[in-house]
């Protein structure tokens, strides 16, 4: 189970290390998250998260900002420091943390051809990694765009059904009253639809 550290003030920067566990419990790497709630982009944020990423020992920093650097639409890779939109954080973590995982098993099989952080930047700053995720931030997209066109739908079929319901009630409510006009007393009392005429009586409320 990976451990998410939160970054304790005096400490080098950032606001979470995360610690990427294996399969096996084995140590795999650690990304330093940095988040930014402003309306404009600052350069100086790249420099100083690298020195931070320096003093934490991670191996990714990704700073998730909805400022992004111009050019930028949803994530890059600027200046050794993985920027991200929020909307795209999730995918782009998952495939950070299982790249970590896929690097520190490659290392284990070819131990002493590269280093930790050569295999790392190599794959990383890479096409296949790139694609990848891309892939993974459209399909994201996607799913969401659908998720809020299912909302929408789901709550118009619910409007449909209130006023179906409405109108079922007060045509029985209403078909009850004539028959007690005509009948009177005779008639006998529906257990339940005094209920439902005073609910059919009740303005609408959001």
């Amino acid at each position: 189970m990976d451990v998410i550290e939160p970054v304790a003030k005096g400490e080098f920067g950032g606001d979470v290390l995360h610690r990427v566990v294996g399969p096996a419990g084995q140590p795999c790497g650690a990304i330093l998250w940095e988040s930014k709630r402003t309306k404009n982009w600052s350069q100086g944020w790249l420099g100083k998260l690298r020195g931070d990423q320096r003093a934490a020992k991670a191996d990714i920093a990704l700073m998730v900002s909805e400022a992004l650097p111009p050019g930028v639409e949803t994530f890059d890779l600027v200046d050794g420091v993985y920027v991200a939109h929020p909307k795209c954080a999730i995918p782009i973590a998952i495939m950070l943390r299982q790249s970590l995982i896929e690097l520190a098993n490659s290392r284990l099989a070819q131990d002493g051809q590269a280093t930790k952080m050569e295999q790392v930047y190599g794959y990383l700053t890479g096409p296949r990694f790139r694609h990848r995720v891309e892939a993974i931030v459209e399909k994201f997209s996607d799913m969401q765009e659908d998720l809020a066109k299912e909302r929408k739908a789901t709550t118009r079929l619910w409007a449909k059904r209130e006023a179906q319901i409405q109108v079922v009630i007060e045509a029985t409510v209403g078909m009850y009253g004539d028959l007690q006009g005509i009948a009177g007393k005779v008639m006998q009392e529906i257990e339940g639809l005094d209920v439902l005429a005073i609910e059919a009586s009740w303005p609408e409320t959001e």
